[in-house]
């Protein structure tokens, strides 16, 4: 039976999800949630690309790097490593890395959180039709399915929402093979670790893949445009992970633009613009990505996009079309699983008239798999250092930290930025091992407006990674009085 609140929010609206990535997954659950009746389109299985050769077998990916590492520094705790050779005498083994299998096994990973997420949506009751979809007004999707594409279903809602994601951006200049030249979704055909890997780009994307693959044990090179790591991050940060990555031997090309790159006998050679060559076996390019926006009928349906072709969306997912939403990479918001997830559950809501807080961009947590990781909230030191905001900022050395001294831990810090005068938490930057975790006191403290003395006052268990918050928050108490 239908609760009453099901059915006073959505009085049996229909809504058409177009795409299954972690925004149209959640937007299709909510709505089933609220009592609409709910049509889910996904050409490639529930979850998207992000699950099937993004998020989820990239980060899998990344926890086989860590592990690596872990065994590879496990002397440095004391835990030694040894296979008995001729006479007894002790011998140190060799870490090895079979991609092929670690491959099979997160594309198994990222099938199986497919699986899982289609089963709950079925559960729910929502309607998936497997195709390729593109509006017919703002109105109705029009599917193609079967096999080839030749049969069509048209599906009519109340309200859309397009969460059709994006795809790597190709350049001309340096056309991906899937074999030698590639792009982030077709790393998982190697069947073997690349001999030297050429990582074009130093986003995001460039540095997650560059950090893994070296503690893989593969030689990497990470060919930046910009004068650092992961340009627009916090400086601090940046520099923590440059130095981790030069004292990995990662050779990292700094100011260096790629203008091509072509396939050799065995392998690929970078041309950069200053006219310097560099050749390795393989070559990842991470150059951003591009909206899948094209020829789906947004433009015909009156729904606005801008000059990259992306949706522009208010921060309730709402379109220049009143009953479209669009969610997620292949909007102007923010380009975020977490987000589009977010933005899914707000289109809803705001469509089907249940309670909605808008999302607000200072609110939002980030973080970058690298080794170690980056996680940050809020306002940054730059924004600080612009006028955005007025504010201050503490660091504090994560070797400092008796937990991180006992783990092993020497690269890192914990970050709060803080408004002057009330002491309210605005902003934070960790660099740690599972930073993505430890972000999370900070981001509380943001969204809840609370001060330093507040966080400070909260306390954590002892030893921790997280009495570092606690000691970073209570160093900053004078912020109230200044």
């Amino acid at each position: 039976m239908e609760s009453m609140s099901q059915t006073s929010f959505a009085n049996r609206q229909s809504v058409a999800v177009l795409g299954g990535g972690p925004g149209g997954y959640e937007a299709a659950l909510a709505a089933a949630q609220l009592g609409a009746e709910v049509t889910l389109v996904e050409r490639v299985g529930v979850g998207g690309s992000a699950v099937l050769t993004d998020v989820v077998p990239s980060k899998s990916l990344i926890a086989t790097a860590d592990a690596a590492v872990a065994i590879s520094e496990a002397s440095d705790l004391g835990v030694q490593f040894y296979a008995k050779g001729a006479h007894g005498k002790p011998l140190k083994p060799e870490i090895a890395i079979n991609l092929a299998a670690v491959n099979k096994r997160l594309l198994a990973l990222a099938g199986q959180q497919s699986e899982d997420m289609r089963a709950t949506l079925l559960e729910a009751g929502v309607r998936i039709l497997s195709g390729h979809g593109r509006l017919e007004g703002p109105n109705a999707i029009v599917v193609a399915t079967g096999p080839g594409g030749t049969d069509f279903d048209r599906v009519e809602a109340d309200t859309v929402v397009v969460s059709v994601g994006a795809s790597p951006r190709e350049l001309d200049s340096a056309k991906p093979d899937g074999e030698r030249i590639l792009t982030w979704t077709q790393l998982y055909d190697m069947k073997s670790l690349p001999e030297h890997l050429i990582v074009v780009g130093s986003g995001v994307t460039g540095a997650e893949f560059a950090s893994a693959y070296m503690n893989l044990g593969a030689r990497v090179t990470l060919v930046s445009s910009r004068d650092q790591v992961l340009p627009g991050e916090d400086v601090d940060a940046a520099h923590v992970l440059e130095k981790v990555f030069k004292r990995g031997g990662m050779q990292v090309l700094s100011k260096s633009r790629a203008d091509k790159v072509e396939r050799t006998e065995d392998g690929v050679m970078v041309t950069l613009s200053d006219g310097r060559t560099v050749e390795g076996s393989h070559c990842l390019m991470a150059v951003g990505s591009i909206p899948n926006t094209a020829g789906i009928g947004l433009e015909e349906a009156g729904v606005e996009l801008d000059e990259s072709g992306h949706v522009r969306v208010n921060r309730v997912a709402r379109t220049s079309v009143p009953n479209v939403y669009a969610v997620g990479d292949c909007t102007n918001f923010f380009p975020l699983a977490s987000v589009a997830s977010m933005q899914g559950r707000t289109a809803v809501f705001h469509a089907l008239g249940d309670i909605v807080i808008p999302l607000e961009h200072r609110k939002i947590t980030a973080n970058i798999f690298t080794a170690p990781e980056i996680a940050t909230v809020g306002y940054s030191e730059r924004d600080i250092e612009n006028g955005e905001a007025e504010g201050i900022a503490y660091k504090l050395p994560l070797a400092a930290n008796p937990r991180a001294k006992m783990m092993g831990i020497k690269d890192g810090f914990v970050k709060i930025i803080a408004r002057r005068g009330s002491g309210t938490v605005i902003g934070g930057v960790i660099v740690a091992p599972r930073a993505s975790e430890l972000i999370y006191p900070l981001a509380m403290a943001v969204e809840r407006r609370l001060n330093v003395d507040q966080v400070s006052r909260v306390f954590a268990a002892y030893p921790s990674l997280t009495s570092s918050i606690t000691d970073a928050s209570r160093a900053m108490h004078a912020v109230n009085i200044s």
